[in-house]
């Protein structure tokens, strides 16, 4: 039997045994929507890191050409970086390239999951994909949803796509063991307006004050792109 547990902030997992256990990352506002985005229209590969520093490190080893530098510190694009958004990869010519992809907290979070033994990569773009494959594939494990919340604070956005998630399992694995945050968050998910959390979250509001109106309403709709992203050796591919 599955058991589905959602952690409310990227912090959290400094206190899981994550050895055996299957995560899931979200970061909805945009790290982990711009990678399925990525994903889902060509792109070769996605490799998360830290900083911006260590973007422009691992670009280093590839052709000019051969990818995009996309990221952002504390919600600023960085100098030199392609705007880290879905709609802004998509107007870069994402097809045939690697993304070098760096957040202040989406790729933060993945990272402090490489421990378990699956990570993906979610969002609400691709959420039925991930959960059917999960439930496919890993009937028996652990599954930590984790919302990457913004330097130790909860996110709404997140905790809305943790319980899009969760009802998807509700539908897929009626049978799991469900975490009271799960099912808080799953009561959240269904009794609001998708784009109405975002657009309230303290990121949207953030996002709304920037003029990326059109980025966060295409981030909140629902299981349009079949891409499922697994993180191993440090890359982001589509099973």
């Amino acid at each position: 039997m599955q058991k589905i547990h959602v952690l409310l902030k990227k912090e959290e997992l400094d206190a899981q045994r994550l050895e055996g256990k299957v995560v899931v990352v979200l970061d909805i506002l945009f790290a982990t929507s711009s990678i399925v985005t990525a994903l889902a229209h060509g792109a070769s590969e996605v490799i998360p890191t830290l900083d911006g520093r260590a973007a422009q490190e691992a670009a280093k080893t590839f052709p000019e050409g051969s990818y995009v530098l996309s990221g952002e510190l504390n919600a600023d694009t960085l100098p030199g970086f392609v705007h880290p958004t879905p709609k802004a990869l998509l107007a870069e010519g994402i097809a045939g390239r690697r993304l070098i992809y760096c957040t202040t907290n989406g790729t933060v979070a993945l990272a402090k999951s490489k421990g378990a033994a699956y990570v993906y990569a979610a969002a609400l773009l691709n959420g039925r994909a991930v959960v059917e494959h999960i439930v496919a594939n890993h009937p028996e494990s652990t599954i930590l949803i984790v919302c990457s919340g913004s330097a130790d604070n909860f996110n709404l956005e997140d905790f809305y796509g943790a319980g899009y998630l969760v009802s998807l399992f509700r539908h897929r694995a009626a049978d799991a063991d469900f975490s009271d945050a799960a099912l808080a968050a799953e009561l959240l998910h269904d009794h609001c307006d998708g784009l109405d959390a975002l657009r309230r979250a303290r990121v949207g509001r953030m996002m709304l004050a920037r003029k990326l109106d059109e980025e966060v309403a295409f981030a909140a709709q629902e299981s349009c792109y079949d891409v499922v992203p697994l993180l191993q050796d440090g890359v982001l591919r589509p099973i």
